[in-house]
């Protein structure tokens, strides 16, 4: 053991220092690229990898040749490859695009919705230049950056009045807090959703400050039920879409402009979370039907809070929408100031809404809209088109075919309607290589994800839209035999 030890010492006084790699002739375009800063440490982190590994082989007894990936002795080629590798890794931004082929069209995991050219392009504009956010061009003063989009989104949806802030969420917290904080919030007791990250309905009144009023049944609510739980400390009438579950068999449900009513003789607001938020009638698309905020305020709502980056197909926001009156109660509570949205979202959301204003066909420049109402044949088409090249990529690694699949909306919207699809599947020669196949998928350039489904990986096409995606795609297949023999 002793002569083990003094051999590892040897080799790891071998290793040449930072100063030494710094200089080294094939860093100097990678320093010149990344800078001295990410490139030094890219080179600490590999050094240090290898000290460790040497210091495994001797503390283990094992031959000092095993200890850095079979060489005898550190080769300064393998080194300086392997600080490459690192340098590359440090280099790569977290937050890089990835194919979404989860057959999930809106995936929260995944960024949700992604943006139309000109939102990104009034994103870009308002990053990189001052823009009249909080000021009033016409009287030359500070102003309301709510007016940015105020106009257009009472336009879109027959409103007095809105206001926006950073996700739906915020938006509910924030119309309950104004409205209803130390008052009995009632709702039914089938509309006590939960959706992901566990944010609940009733947690969120709690937050708020509200009491919560449950009535009716799980399956069934009656009108009777909100007029009898009514009373002196009543401060709103709320109802919840459920967004992300569908209750079926025996059960009702009180209307909403008999809500509505029974809110007002009482004196008090009705307000809707409609989740999602469409701004198009989906059956147009061929779409089933999702309510829409200008329904909820024809049906005498208050006020309708709603998703900017779901259905709506924007950025992430929350948007409040209805009468006036309420809406300065909102504008003017101190919780709105803690909410409210940057100058990147207003921007990207008044492009997204003008879409919808102004093109009688919101489908062709909004991604998601054009990603849900991509038709079968299209897709059954690429899938064909794609399957020789992914065959070939996967050559004695795993089968490669084409199968039917069903999509799903996804982020609480229309949860039991799918929508046909076709998917490439990879299937290994086992449980471990099934989570091989998906590793290796996610360590190309641009990481594919997928979803595992009766013992294989099914890459559902609906999202690969965009020709340009397509080649990118097919490009990095040459990736995968490397990538595959080299993943553990």
């Amino acid at each position: 053991m002793p002569d083990t030890i003094d051999s590892s010492m040897d080799l790891r006084r071998q290793l040449p220092g930072v100063t030494i790699l710094l200089e080294h002739a094939e860093l100097r375009p990678w320093r010149q690229q990344h800078g001295d800063r990410l490139l030094i440490r890219a080179i600490r982190d590999t050094l240090a990898q290898y000290r460790q590994r040497l210091s495994a082989g001797s503390a283990t007894g094992d031959s000092v040749s095993d200890a850095v990936d079979g060489a005898k002795r550190p080769e300064e080629s393998g080194l300086v490859a392997a600080i490459i590798v690192r340098l590359e890794l440090l280099a790569r931004p977290n937050t890089r695009p990835v194919f979404n082929l989860t057959g999930t069209v809106i995936h929260t995991n995944l960024g949700r919705s992604p943006l139309s050219e000109s939102a990104i392009e009034a994103v870009v504009q308002a990053a990189r230049h001052p823009i009249a956010l909080e000021y009033d061009l016409e009287k030359g003063r500070r102003g309301d950056r709510d007016r940015l989009v105020e106009d257009l989104l009472i336009e879109l949806t027959g409103a007095e009045a809105a206001t926006v802030v950073n996700n739906n969420a915020a938006a509910v917290l924030l119309a309950l807090t104004a409205l209803a904080a130390g008052r009995e919030a009632v709702i039914s007791r089938g509309e006590m959703i939960e959706i992901g990250g566990a944010f609940r309905i009733p947690d969120v009144m709690s937050a708020a400050g509200c009491r919560l009023v449950e009535v009716g049944a799980t399956n069934r609510t009656h009108a009777r039920d909100f007029r009898q739980a009514l009373g002196d400390d009543s401060g709103l009438i709320v109802k919840a879409h459920t967004s992300n579950y569908v209750i079926t068999g025996f059960t009702r449900s009180v209307p909403e402009h008999e809500l509505a009513t029974i809110a007002h003789d009482h004196g008090i607001p009705f307000m809707i979370d409609l989740g999602s938020g469409a701004l198009t009638d989906f059956r147009a698309l061929g779409l089933p039907h999702e309510s829409q905020p200008a329904e909820a305020i024809a049906a005498g709502a208050d006020l309708v809070t709603f998703s900017g980056d779901k259905l709506l197909g924007g950025p992430q926001a929350g948007i409040v929408v209805g009468k006036r009156e309420l809406i300065d109660r909102l504008k003017t509570h101190p919780l709105k100031r803690a909410l409210r949205c940057d100058k990147l979202t207003l921007a990207a959301l008044e492009a997204t809404l003008r879409c919808y204003r102004d093109s009688d066909a919101p489908s062709r420049s909004l991604p998601t809209l054009l990603m849900l109402s991509r038709g079968i044949d299209a897709i059954a088409e690429q899938a064909e088109r794609l399957l020789p090249a992914m065959q070939a990529a996967f050559d004695g690694i795993a089968d490669v075919a084409c199968r039917d699949c069903r999509s799903q909306l996804g982020s609480g919207s229309l949860p039991v309607d799918r929508l046909d699809s076709r998917a490439l599947v990879l299937r290994g020669r086992g449980s471990r290589e099934l989570s091989r196949l998906e590793r290796v998928l996610r360590a190309l350039p641009r990481p594919v994800i997928g979803r595992v489904h009766d013992g294989a990986v099914w890459l559902d096409l609906r999202c690969l839209h965009d020709e340009a995606d397509e080649r990118r795609f097919v490009a990095q297949l040459d990736d995968i035999p490397a990538l595959w023999d080299g993943m553990p």
